[in-house]
């Protein structure tokens, strides 16, 4: 592509069927616009979610092509169309089914007329095939952090807990410096033998990350150096780091937002800890009771954001039998506790001057959420590459871990969880080194997008000068 054909350049982003994947990919789009105004954004994607989305506004608008996708088809339930519809027993048959959209996103893109780019999430790494058959530019965008992201890979390619060698404690056979703890690998990663679908999967993942061109990461240059040279010597590729890519606040006038937002204000700066396990995760009934009692236990106010327990319907909204007997109504009463089903606006929630710490699941856009706003995290890490997620931030001196997993071996107690919340929110050495960390990492944060001389400003150019010159 001669850089002179830059303004007739169609890009194509392919974002997975998970939605926390597809916010950072409709920022992307914006900024894509806002680089090269001339350029073509198509976004990818399953009909259903497509109508579900609120577009950035752009000029020209973003494009939205939808794919058929039967998911009945692979024996889900009719209309799961996103991870959240469905529990983490049926998430391997949901990726499996995803790879159903090849045929109709082939055709897609032999209709376009050059040159085209292809930004494909890496759960949609196959598409590299389709851009070398196409003679497209292509590259995959990773919404998480680039050390997460590393380790999960290197995990599943290696199955390290599965080796004659390993114990409890075990390093990583591509990054020796890397050493994890048999708590730390999700249960579907410790149930895997190397012949079981999730392994075959995440394998094909994987070798076809190494066909793309280059990798962009939602992280920032100066926070994860070492991170993004794991990235380059897994996937044999130019790391790009383009972070914080998130989505904007929410504007939302519903009556049960702006109650959350009075109720904050109505305590001191820094004083409410906010505790969310993100929109797809939960814990178990057992660990509910003994967070429930350590919150109370803390004295501190706490604003939870609530999930039927681990394997029940989220769908069947939130029973109080779940949590300790009269422990809302306590809480409530004293003004220190406020409990909420569903859903809840949470950057305005990190955003807000009441906000001292957030109980997290520690998910990627949760972590940049937080520490864009210099809110330091109490880490609980559930699934997937949230554990390493978790020892990075906890590296960077902004996490603490309060717990770990969510199956039934993985021990919670409710003095732990009151000890940990003193310690982060308290006036104590550690709670107060935690807040000025987390203040220097919000600076580089903003730092990276001020200007076209910010560290991911400047890497986004590149990776499209890169583009144009192929």
């Amino acid at each position: 592509m001669a850089t002179e054909e830059a303004e007739s350049l169609h890009v194509v982003l392919f974002p997975f069927l998970a939605r926390g994947h597809i916010p950072a990919f409709l920022r992307l789009a914006a900024l894509l616009h806002e680089l090269r105004p001339g350029i073509t954004v198509t976004l990818v994607s399953t009909a259903r979610l497509l109508a579900s989305l609120t577009l950035p506004a752009t000029t020209p608008p973003i494009r939205l092509q939808a794919l058929p996708f039967a998911p009945a088809d692979h024996g889900l339930p009719p209309g799961a169309e996103s991870l959240a519809d469905l529990h983490v027993h049926q998430f391997i048959a949901f990726f499996q089914a995803s790879e159903s959209l090849r045929p109709a996103f082939e055709a897609f893109v032999s209709g376009l007329r050059s040159p085209v780019c292809i930004i494909a999430d890496a759960f949609f790494a196959w598409t590299a095939d389709v851009a070398r058959a196409r003679g497209a530019f292509h590259a995959v965008f990773l919404p998480g952090g680039a050390f997460g992201n590393a380790v999960f890979f290197s995990v599943w390619e290696h199955l390290p807990h599965t080796l004659p060698a390993a114990g409890d404690v075990f390093p990583l056979p591509d990054f020796p410096s890397v050493v994890l703890h048999r708590a730390q690998i999700p249960r579907y990663m410790l149930a895997a033998t190397g012949a079981d679908p999730w392994t075959a999967f995440f394998r094909r993942v994987i070798s076809s990350c190494r066909k793309t061109d280059a990798v962009l990461v939602n992280t920032v240059q100066e926070l994860e150096s070492s991170g993004l040279d794991m990235l380059k010597r897994s996937f044999g590729v130019q790391p790009w780091p383009i972070g914080p890519i998130l989505a904007p606040p929410t504007s939302s006038d519903s009556q049960d937002d702006a109650s959350i937002i009075r109720w904050l204000d109505a305590h001191p700066p820094r004083s409410v800890l906010y505790v969310s396990f993100g929109s797809q995760n939960s814990i178990n009934a057992g660990q509910m009771t003994q967070l429930a009692l350590g919150l109370e236990a803390s004295g501190r106010p706490f604003l939870w954001v609530l999930r039927p327990p681990l394997g029940l319907d989220a769908t069947d909204g939130f029973k109080s039998e779940w949590l300790p007997s009269g422990f809302e109504e306590r809480t409530a009463k004293a003004n220190r506790g406020l409990l909420v089903r569903g859903w809840a606006p949470q950057v305005r929630i990190l955003a807000h001057p009441s906000t001292g710490a957030f109980m997290s699941h520690c998910g990627w856009n949760s972590i940049l959420e937080s520490l864009c706003h210099g809110v330091p995290l109490i880490g609980w890490p559930l699934g997937a590459e949230q554990f390493f997620n978790a020892m990075l931030v906890a590296e960077w001196g902004v996490c603490v871990e309060v717990a770990r997993g969510n199956m039934e071996s993985s021990a919670v107690a409710s003095g732990a969880v009151a000890e940990t919340v003193g310690t982060v929110m308290g006036e104590t050495a550690k709670g107060d080194e935690m807040r000025r960390n987390a203040a220097v990492i919000a600076r580089a944060m903003a730092a990276a997008w001020e200007g076209p001389r910010g560290s991911s400003a400047a890497s986004l150019e590149g990776f499209l000068r890169c583009v144009e010159m192929s």
